[in-house]
């Protein structure tokens, strides 16, 4: 069995995503969950069925948002197999991001990436004062009327492994109604987070399991104890009727689970409006 070393060996002190320490995700998250690669690519197969049956999709180029793009797998894995799509990258963390630079540079993905280092909110400020400087260029142009803001909608968006991070309900939901608002109708969008009841005897079975194979596949002691003890501080996992019920509560439609390893679960949705039931 292999061995993963790992340099912060103090189990009661969580995880940083703004330590330096952060480039070895991607070398250990594939042997956390398993399954981890299959994730990524049903997200692809879901983003690509839904698209296909929008109308405006056939014609125009997906624009596709990644919420908590740190890591790079969505973008490895949706950009490797889309050109022509194009992706806005954000999360918060820039030491997550550069490690997705380098991973989508080493595996010559061809796609047009933008990378934000920030939050959605951030996201919408950094649009609106790119919008700004172009309208005052035009403003400088004879008969170039102002134009106003509209915020930039997107064909599809993920949101994988990002959720359970977020402290309370409040958090969750704001996000996923920030994320709604930024996509068309009929868009598809991919949730994965960590859910179930810490309370619950079912939830500690799951645990128990889930060391067992973590152990199995060379994960330290000490990273497994630092996670388990996070459950409840660093992340907050709410269970799956309340995620569905999220994401009903944010405009969502066709909500189906589509993955699970543990207590990790994934949720495919479709924002709801004209163009949700496309011409299927």
């Amino acid at each position: 069995m292999k061995h993963i070393h790992t340099e912060n060996t103090d189990s009661s002190q969580p995880m940083s995503w703004n330590h330096p320490s952060v480039h070895k995700y991607a070398d250990t998250i594939a042997l956390k969950i398993p399954g981890y690669a299959h994730l990524y690519e049903m997200t692809d197969r879901l983003i690509s069925a839904q698209l296909e049956t929008q109308a405006y999709a056939q014609t125009t180029e997906p624009k596709v948002l990644i919420v908590g793009a740190g890591g790079g797998q969505e973008l490895i894995t949706l950009g490797g197999r889309h050109e022509t799509w194009s992706f806005t990258a954000v999360d918060p963390s820039e030491y997550m991001l550069d490690l997705a630079r380098r991973r989508v540079t080493q595996a010559g993905i061809g796609s047009k990436i933008s990378f934000v280092t920030g939050t959605l909110g951030d996201l919408l400020c950094i649009q609106r004062n790119e919008q700004s400087e172009k309208q005052s260029k035009q403003s400088k142009q004879p008969k170039q009327p102002k134009q106003p803001y509209e915020n930039p909608l997107y064909d599809a968006t993920t949101c994988l492994l990002v959720l359970h991070f977020l402290q309370g309900l409040e958090s969750k939901q704001a996000l996923l109604h920030q994320i709604s608002a930024r996509l068309k109708p009929g868009a598809p969008f991919c949730l994965a987070s960590i859910n179930g009841n810490p309370q619950e005897p079912a939830f500690s079975i799951q645990m128990q399991a889930w060391k067992g194979h973590m152990l199995n596949q060379g994960i330290p002691l000490e990273d497994w104890e630092r996670f388990a003890a996070s459950i409840g501080s660093g992340s907050d996992p709410v269970s799956n009727t309340v995620i569905q019920e999220m994401l009903a509560d944010a405009g969502f439609s066709h909500i189906t689970r589509y993955y699970g390893a543990f207590l990790v679960n994934a949720w495919f949705a479709v924002k709801g409006g004209e163009a949700a039931h496309g011409k299927g």
